[in-house]
């Protein structure tokens, strides 16, 4: 969860950008470029999800996802982000108008990002049981995705489960590609991301640049107006998790530097690296800058910390986590 808040407080300002646009502005990022970082709406609706999933475990329901979306989000006043992504914006104006899950769902973002970048509590919650994860983040991502939505989600959810019991990077990687369909586009775009990460790092003359630039071209779809498809987010995530070799550093920096949808790759990325080292693999003066949720984007949320829900979902965690939690 720290890793998560990191990377989306990182990415946050090179979200929507082009790599050229941020060499341009800051050169390569390397870390906060803002006096004051913080996380965006996918610290938030991961908070979200980490405190019901810290109430109803295994037994979480789909009427329970639905009705905390009644209760935390849909029926209260909202922040000046509306709620944040298209994907979420869809479906809170579907469940106002009367509309529940599925047909929640059935609007025009339904294969975005939204359910990746909430999907790191569900890997936390079942260490080390990838189909857990992947079933329950199903659940959760019902009222809000379909199809690649969910696929997106899953992958996270399942990598974030293999991490958290201290795998490997490629088990990490075999997990997430475990528990989608195969022959799907997130699976396509996760594989392609992954083969070119590898090759590129296996090539001792590329430079970082050339490396993120021969991950991006993988699965980037040229042109495309909108960033927060979540094949390629996935895509880009674990792409970036292999060829740094799942160092959080080097995870995070690398989606972050590869720009597009800069915040959520980051901080799946960052969930990734972070199940996989511990807390203590965060850098300090990146986990101290990431203070409670303002709430800018849900203010139910506002107040709770990251750490605060991990431990909710890790009650019995292992010392290394409980130390960066104390």
């Amino acid at each position: 969860m720290l890793g998560l808040a990191v990377g989306d407080a990182l990415g946050a300002p090179a979200e929507n950008m082009k790599p050229s646009q941020i060499r341009q502005r800051w050169g390569r990022i390397e870390g906060f470029v803002e006096e004051d970082p913080a996380g965006t709406d996918d610290t938030e609706y991961a908070i979200f999800s980490g405190l019901l999933l810290a109430e109803h475990g295994s037994d979480l329901t789909l009427a329970h996802v639905e009705d905390a979306w009644h209760r935390l989000i849909a029926n209260l006043d909202e922040g000046p982000f509306r709620g944040a992504g298209f994907s979420e914006r869809g479906t809170l104006e579907n469940l106002r108008r009367g509309l529940a899950a599925p047909i929640s769902a059935q609007h025009r973002h339904a294969w975005s990002d939204g359910l990746a970048m909430r999907a790191a509590p569900f890997g936390i919650f079942a260490a080390g049981r990838p189909a857990e994860a992947a079933r329950l983040v199903a659940l959760d991502g019902t009222v809000s995705h379909e199809g690649e939505g969910i696929y997106g989600g899953q992958a996270v959810a399942a990598g974030v489960a293999a991490a958290m019991v201290g795998r490997s990077t490629d088990a990490v990687i075999a997990a997430a590609l475990s528990v989608v369909p195969e022959d799907s586009w997130t699976a396509r775009s996760l594989r392609r991301a992954v083969s070119t990460a590898l090759r590129a790092r296996l090539d001792g003359s590329a430079s970082r640049l050339e490396r993120e630039r021969a991950v991006r071209s993988a699965v980037v779809i040229g042109g495309y107006p909108w960033m927060d498809l979540a094949p390629e987010a996935v895509g880009l995530a674990f792409g970036a998790f292999a060829v740094a070799r799942g160092d959080f550093r080097e995870s995070v920096l690398t989606a972050v530097n590869m720009g597009r949808d800069a915040d959520t790759t980051a901080a799946v990325a960052g969930a990734l690296a972070g199940a996989l080292g511990g807390a203590g693999a965060v850098p300090r003066e990146w986990s101290a800058a990431i203070g409670p949720a303002r709430g800018s984007c849900l203010p139910s949320m506002a107040g709770y910390h990251v750490v605060d829900v991990a431990e909710l979902l890790t009650p019995s965690g292992d010392g290394d986590r409980a130390e960066a939690g104390s």
